[in-house]
């Protein structure tokens, strides 16, 4: 199987030696970028299969950089900088970014986020109906839910909310994204935020501390893949 690659696009050296020698180390297959216009130019080149854009590049805003990404390119979209703005996180991610890590960063929270996105760009081109998550298992097909052997029983609006987060599994989505989706008009977040709740009370072990549908605050909400339990 081919090792995973990886552009990272950053103007600071030591984040781009570090990111280029721990992934390295991992197996993945890594080339760099210091600038907004190097890195549009490699995707058009040779498409990596995961970006990780850092915002603050010299010659144009990172922003712009998805925006023009996201016209002809679904390349799954990392997010790494020190912008720690909820508002920032939003507008990277309504444009099309598949997550946010935020500067000063851990690698393995980093790798989780990139074989995630990976993971959702897989199930986006073809992945089976079934998804499953440690004891989670949903059935997009038959619209069934289970949670170890109990099948759960789930309200139209909760099912909607829990499909849509399965179809785009471990991206954050925001408030506004799943709201435009399911309800068109008329939708807010505390109505959104209610169905979560309710949502929670079904599939989780602790709705309180969940584990499968976890919130990023001020921004939305993330299904969480875990393994699955043997």
């Amino acid at each position: 199987m081919t090792a995973p690659s990886v552009l990272v696009v950053d103007d600071e050296p030591p984040i781009r030696r570090l990111l280029r020698t721990s992934l390295g180390a991992q197996g993945w297959r890594v080339d760099e970028a210091a600038t907004a216009a190097a890195a549009l130019a490699r995707v058009a080149e040779a498409p990596p299969d995961v970006v990780i854009l850092d915002l603050g590049l010299p010659d144009r805003d990172g922003l712009e950089v998805i925006r023009e990404l996201r016209r002809g390119s679904a390349v799954p979209i990392v997010v790494l900088s020190s912008r720690e703005r909820e508002d920032a996180k939003v507008a990277a991610l309504d444009l099309g970014a598949d997550d946010y890590v935020t500067k000063p960063f851990g690698m393995e929270e980093l790798t989780a986020r990139l074989r995630a996105a990976l993971r959702h760009r897989l199930q986006q081109e073809g992945a089976p109906p079934v998804f499953r998550s440690g004891t989670l298992a949903v059935d997009l097909v038959r619209r069934r839910v289970t949670v170890g052997d109990a099948e759960v029983r789930l309200s139209p609006r909760e099912w909607d909310i829990l499909a849509l987060l399965v179809i785009h599994a471990g991206r954050v989505l925001t408030h506004q994204f799943i709201l435009t989706r399911l309800w068109k008009a008329g939708g807010d977040v505390q109505q959104l935020r209610v169905y979560v709740r309710q949502l929670r009370q079904k599939i989780e072990a602790d709705p309180e501390r969940p584990r499968h549908v976890v919130t990023e605050t001020g921004v939305g909400y993330r299904l969480v893949v875990q393994e699955t339990a043997a």
